[in-house]
Order: C-alpha cells, then sequence, then structure tokens
C-alpha cells in the first residue's frame, strides 16, 4: 500500500479520485492547494501526488519544484493532472522531473496503470536547471492530439541530457521545430543551435561544411574554415536528412559521434563538445538493407528515436495550427469559419504541417475579406467525394455537437476498421476502453457481443472477437 497525496482546488475532483484510489488498495491523503500539499510533504512520507496543474495558490509546476526540492533523496514520483494540456507546460513538467503528464477527466483504468507504474519506479533525479526563459519557448509546438502530447514528454524528458535523438517522419511533420525546441529547452540553451541539411550540400563540400579544413587544404581553400561541428560546440547540431549522407560520410560522422573528436580536412583532431540531434524523412531500416546507410551509424543515432505522425493522422491538431499560423502571418483580424475549417479537415495533407503553414499564408493574401471561407482553399483541389454532402454539417451548432460529431466518426471507422476490435480501436483512438464503451454508448454505437465460438487460449478476450458495429437509430 502507497501513501498518494492528491492536490487539486476542485472538491469534487479530489473526492473522486480519493475514492478510487482507496478501492485499489491505497492509502489517499487530500490537499486543496500547493501551500498545503508542501506542508504535507514536510511532515509526512508520500510515495506519490497527483498534482494539479492550475491552482490559485501555486502554479503546479512550482510546487513540483519545490516538491522536489523538500525530497531530493525520497522516491517521490509526482504526476501531473490538467484540463489545459499544452507543448509548455507539458515539456517543463517532464523536464522538471514529473513521472507523467496526463489530461483529465482521467478513467479508472488509467489511474490504475499510472499508479502501478509510479509505486514500482523510482523517479528520475531532475536537473538542477529551471525553466528556460523566453515566452516563446515551444509557441510553434502547436498540437494537443494524443500523439504529440506523447511528442512534447519525451522532448521534456531528453532536454537535459547528451543523449543522441534521431527524428523521424514524412517531409514536413515540423522536425526542425522539435528540435530547436530539444535545444531551447535543454541546459544548452545558452550554447548555439546550428543546423545543417544533409541532402543540400554536395557530397565532396559536406565534409568541409561539417568538420571545417585549414587554409590552403584544397584549391580553393584562401582561408580557414570551423565547421559546423566547431560552430555547435557547448550547443546542438542538428543534422537534417541524414539518411541521404553519402556512405563514405557516415563513417567520419560514426567517428565523431563516438569519439566527439573532428578533423578539419588537412588539419589535425579537435575535441567537440555537441549534441547531435538528426532527422531523416526515409526509412532508414530500407537504407540499411540496402547498403546505404551504416547499421551501426543508425544506432548511434538512434539512442532516442522520437517519430513525428503525419498530419492527417492529427486530426485534432489541424484547425488549431491553422489559426496558429494566421496569428504569425499577421492576420489575427482575419477569421476562419466553419465551412473553412472543415475544409481543411477534409484534405488529406500530403506536405503535412509544411503544406497547411503554405495554405493559409495563401489564403491570407488572397482572400478581401476579414473571413477566410471554404472557396479561399479552392486551390488545395477538390475535397474527397463524401465531403460534399457533410461540409457545412462538421461545425454547424454548439461545440459539443460538433465534437459528438467527430467522436462518433472517429469510434466508428476505428471499430470498422479493426474488425470490432474494441482494445485495438481504442489504442487507435488514443482512450482507454472503459471511455470508448461510454462514448459509443453516449453516441448510440452498438457493438454486437462476440460470437459463442471465439478462438480460445488468447490473452485478451477481445482480441479475436468477431464484432459488427452499427449505428442505433
Amino acid at each position: 500500500m502507497a501513501t498518494v497525496l492528491i492536490v487539486d482546488d476542485d472538491a469534487a475532483m479530489r473526492e473522486t479520485l480519493a475514492e478510487t484510489i482507496a478501492d485499489l488498495g491505497h492509502r489517499p491523503i487530500t490537499a486543496d492547494g500547493g501551500h498545503a500539499a508542501l506542508a504535507i510533504v514536510k511532515r509526512q512520507p508520500v510515495e506519490a501526488v497527483l498534482l494539479d496543474l492550475r491552482m490559485p495558490d501555486l502554479d503546479g509546476l512550482e510546487v513540483l519544484g519545490r516538491l522536489r526540492a523538500i525530497s531530493p533523496g525520497r522516491a517521490l514520483s509526482i504526476a501531473i493532472l490538467t484540463a489545459h494540456a499544452g507543448a509548455t507546460n507539458t515539456i517543463e513538467a517532464m523536464r522538471l522531473g514529473a513521472f507523467d503528464h496526463l489530461t483529465k477527466p482521467i478513467g479508472r483504468e488509467d489511474l490504475v496503470s499510472l499508479l502501478a507504474r509510479m509505486v514500482r519506479t523510482r523517479p528520475s533525479v531532475p536537473s538542477e536547471i529551471g525553466p528556460s526563459d523566453g515566452d516563446d519557448i515551444g509557441e510553434e509546438l502547436v498540437g494537443s492530439s494524443g500523439a504529440m502530447r506523447e511528442v512534447h514528454k519525451t522532448i521534456g524528458l531528453v532536454a537535459d541530457s547528451d543523449a543522441t535523438v534521431l527524428l523521424t517522419g514524412e517531409t514536413g511533420t515540423g522536425k526542425e521545430v522539435v528540435a530547436g525546441a530539444i535545444h531551447r529547452y535543454g541546459r544548452r540553451v545558452d550554447g548555439p543551435f546550428i543546423a545543417v541539411n544533409c541532402a543540400a550540400i554536395p557530397a565532396d563540400l559536406l565534409e568541409s561544411e561539417l568538420f571545417g579544413h585549414v587554409r590552403g587544404a584544397f584549391t580553393g581553400a584562401i582561408a580557414e574554415r570551423r565547421g559546423a561541428f566547431r560552430d555547435a560546440d557547448t550547443g546542438t547540431l542538428f543534422l537534417d536528412e541524414i539518411g541521404d549522407m553519402d556512405v563514405a560520410m557516415q563513417a567520419k560522422i560514426l567517428r565523431a559521434l563516438q569519439e566527439r573528436t573532428i578533423t578539419p580536412v588537412g588539419g589535425r583532431p579537435v575535441r567537440v563538445d555537441v549534441r547531435i540531434v538528426a532527422a531523416t524523412h526515409r526509412d532508414l531500416s530500407e537504407r540499411i538493407a540496402g547498403g546505404h546507410f551504416r547499421e551501426d551509424l543508425y544506432y548511434r543515432l538512434a539512442v532516442v528515436p522520437i517519430h513525428l505522425p503525419a498530419l492527417r493522422d492529427r486530426l485534432a491538431d489541424i484547425v488549431p495550427l491553422a489559426e496558429h499560423f494566421l496569428r504569425s502571418a499577421g492576420a489575427s483580424q482575419k477569421q476562419l469559419t466553419q465551412q473553412g475549417a472543415s475544409r481543411l479537415l477534409a484534405h488529406s495533407w500530403p506536405g503535412n504541417v509544411r503544406e497547411l503553414k503554405n495554405a493559409i499564408e495563401r489564403a491570407v493574401v488572397l482572400s478581401r475579406g476579414e473571413v477566410i471561407d471554404a472557396a479561399d482553399f479552392d486551390f488545395l483541389g477538390e475535397p474527397p467525394p463524401n465531403h460534399a454532402a457533410t461540409q457545412d454539417e462538421w461545425t454547424v451548432g454548439d461545440l459539443p455537437s460538433a465534437v459528438a460529431r467527430l467522436e462518433t466518426q472517429m469510434i466508428t471507422r476505428a471499430l470498422q476498421e479493426t474488425g470490432g476490435n474494441r482494445t485495438e480501436a481504442a489504442r487507435r483512438l488514443g482512450i482507454h476502453r472503459q471511455l470508448l464503451y461510454t462514448k459509443a454508448e453516449r453516441y448510440g454505437i452498438a457493438i454486437e457481443a462476440p460470437s459463442e465460438d471465439q478462438t480460445t487460449g488468447v490473452g485478451k478476450a477481445d482480441a479475436c472477437m468477431g464484432v459488427s458495429v452499427k449505428k442505433i437509430n
């Protein structure tokens, strides 16, 4: 049994969590604010803390920092719970030593899993470096979808380390933005951030670009060049499109990563203190199989792999991103209409976030009025056939109605695509199975019972059920 401290200014939330925690065999204690929580931890042992982010007396991140300060040698796991998850608070929470960062409401199954992990896992010692200065940090990391929240958490966990990070994902998903966030949130923030596009530099010039050269090293070398590795000393070097790098050059990069030493063309070895973040849109496993990428370099790069999802898989982020790009384009007076937002949701976005940004900037320039409507995105091409009949229905009415229509379609599609496998459908949707049941019942989505002759000997009962989905009228 563990003692779990619940810190929340919402009495109903405290009571609900406390009841569930007690049912799970743990001992709950509650605090209605940050000061009360600090006093409790000072006077009695606590193994886990569920901490609200927004409270009237002390901000949750400040409480997190103070709890760490007063219990540096104790195994205290702290999870942040918030209804207002954002890139900045997620990254900072993980960076400051939070065990996890979850959005409210949290279901029973998720709470069971969270407490099981918190109680058995010793929290890592957080960095003593405080939050980075600057209100613009993480500003461009827009998105609250489940996939992007996992990216935010990972950024917070790796920012203060020197571990090499490999970013993968389609072109235009924002890999350089994530690389910049890793740098800005980390302890190397005062050092330089140098980005090199390995695919844009000819192979015979890349060595000099990265490692530098001495004067007279080759024809045309009339002056010494420091190179990107030395320019990024004490900071971060971002090697973009590393999957396109020549194999011979890969061997030199491998040596630089192993020994933290580079050799300028025509010069002597030089020690460097640099953190490497690499990125590629290519499938490196295929490149390795074809002899185009070194397997040993892959393992050196992928110490911490982070995959960035395609925009078409981040439906919840499209409209917030569009509104962000409207503000960035200096068009805060222009408003995106419901029909305009619906048109954006219908597009497949093969160019990902970069294409969306281009589309918004183009619409801003070409639209004469104060609103941006569906017609302003005609350059995107014809919408899918099934979009025309439902375009106006996506966002008509109030927000709860629009959300209900979106959730109904997503849940129905997930269940159909998985053949009625409720566990897999819930995983794809990023929710726990009980929440899937609740929403299906709310929206009248019937899930038929499993057949009598289902296969036996399977670990999860609904892993192979023949389940059909039908909408109740």
